[in-house]
């Protein structure tokens, strides 16, 4: 599997400074097939990421999505709507939304059956409110997961993209959690979902304060499949380094005489 690495770039970079930013990004990941890049601007800048992404390896999708198709649902936007402007990733349940505007696990789920039934794939965020030992995250992790993924289909799961975010993690002055930490997690999930009905498991990545300095660290950890970067995305050159870092794990796993990543 190669890493899948992208970023969401919450409420941030107007349409013309995402047109400006994909200029900037595309020469420096040019060549770059070892890994599997996407971009989630705002809705607003989609059609951009469709206009100067398609042709291109990278993919492109939403940071949320309303649970109908259509209908009385001022300001929201529906998972076809998303599908018609040609979104492969959309971002659910990240822990601002949660906070903020109180998602449950059950909207969640709706909106993951939303995604799925648009033929895209959902991306979904989970992560414990504050530092604790990977033994006592695991279970509050599985127990969000087994609502939000309750009627999902093993076909379907591996279509499944889960994020570990620590809540603890994310933001201006926090600091990423470490790779033990990580791994021990995104490894535990794993094994959660293979013990489920079905027994299949999603891609695990993990996002929360990822750099260029850190990335590669997390790469390497057993378990993790890719990358979820917020605000260091904003600097197109420092993603385009944190790509890199991923076609360089997929080229050590791919070297003679060494195991490929899971």
């Amino acid at each position: 599997m190669r890493p899948l690495i992208g970023t969401s770039w919450k409420m941030n970079l107007t349409s013309s400074e995402a047109d400006r930013w994909f200029g900037e990004l595309l020469p420096r990941v040019a060549g770059l097939d070892a890994c599997e890049l996407f971009v989630l601007p705002p809705s607003t800048s989609i059609w951009v990421a469709r206009e100067r992404l398609r042709g291109t390896a990278i993919t492109w999708g939403a940071q949320d999505v309303h649970p109908d198709d259509a209908g009385a649902h001022t300001g929201d936007v529906s998972a076809a709507m998303l599908a018609d402007l040609g979104c492969t990733f959309v971002e659910v349940g990240h822990s601002e939304r949660r906070s903020a505007y109180r998602e449950t696990s059950e909207l969640i789920a709706a909106k993951v059956a939303a995604v799925l039934r648009w033929g895209m794939r959902p991306i979904i965020c989970v992560g414990e409110p504050r530092p604790v030992p990977p033994s006592e995250v695991l279970p509050i992790l599985e127990a969000d997961l087994g609502v939000v993924l309750e009627a999902v289909g093993a076909r379907d799961l591996e279509r499944v993209v889960i994020a570990y975010e620590p809540r603890w993690a994310i933001g201006e002055g926090a600091e990423p959690a470490s790779a033990e930490h990580v791994g021990a997690v995104c490894a535990g999930l794993g094994d959660w979902l293979l013990s489920r009905p079905g027994g299949a498991r999603s891609t695990i990545i993990y996002g929360g304060s990822v750099n260029e300095d850190t990335a590669p660290a997390v790469l390497e950890t057993p378990g993790v499949d890719g990358l979820f970067v917020g605000r260091y995305a904003l600097d197109p050159e420092r993603f385009a380094r944190i790509a890199w870092a991923g076609a360089a794990r997929e080229s050590l796993h791919s070297a003679p005489g060494t195991r490929s990543s899971p």
